[in-house]
């Protein structure tokens, strides 16, 4: 770890409300790879980084399987884990073939005419409109929800899996680091649920494919701002 991460993350975990340690800690290790208080090749060591943040190392540990999962720490030869470098191209091409399956799942949702879950995940998505602030996990969590609804309606157990799997490499981007995707992201995925209860496969698909572009649009800024 490099001096400057020590300045930049010195300091205990700080709980957000609503999220536990292992939560929080999560959330401050992806910051500081993606602001570079963590630096690419960085070795993440689990006592100086819990001694770093005032946590045990379970949640460090636990933080590090969820960064590895998503792209952003490998393990090198001798299986300690480092930051990876973040690749814009990478994220990009994700997005890309998300995109052309999530495309597919909301037409194939759209001919079942929905369900209930996804009637709940609206009702809640509206709650949203209307005022209420969700905390970030709990907009990841219904963001998952609809996205994973949609997708196993679609009625392919191959397709749902490569969803949620090219789902968590691109997950980082969550309103935390996207806020201003939250109040559009409401609208979007409002008018997919709209679709798909309506039986309106290409209203659907379009629906799902003017979302991703808008993310894809929105990461593409974020990572210029980083780069």
């Amino acid at each position: 770890m490099s001096d400057r991460s020590s300045t930049a993350a010195a300091g205990e975990v700080e709980r957000q409300p609503g999220a536990t340690i292992g939560e929080t800690t999560y959330l401050r290790l992806r910051d500081m790879i993606l602001n570079d208080a963590l630096s690419a090749g960085d070795a993440l060591q689990e006592k100086k980084l819990a001694d770093l943040l005032g946590v045990s190392r379970t949640p460090i540990r636990e933080a590090i399987t969820r960064l590895t999962t998503e792209g952003l720490v490998e393990r090198n030869i001798g299986l300690t884990p480092v930051v990876r470098r973040l690749s814009a191209n990478e994220f990009i091409e994700i997005l890309h073939v998300r995109r052309l399956l999530e495309v597919e799942a909301a037409g194939r949702a759209a001919e079942t005419g929905g369900s209930e879950a996804l009637r709940a995940i609206m009702a809640k998505i509206q709650r949203y409109r209307e005022g209420e602030i969700p905390t970030p996990a709990e907009h990841v969590a219904v963001d998952d929800a609809l996205h994973s609804t949609v997708a196993s309606l679609a009625g392919s157990r191959v397709l749902a899996e490569l969803i949620r799997d090219l789902r968590q490499k691109t997950k980082i981007f969550d309103m935390g680091q996207l806020p201003e995707r939250f109040e559009p992201g409401i609208l979007e995925h409002l008018e997919i649920i709209n679709a798909i209860l309506a039986r309106d496969v290409t209203r659907a698909q379009d629906a799902m494919r003017t979302h991703i572009d808008n993310v894809r649009s929105s990461v593409i800024d974020h990572l210029r701002r980083l780069f």
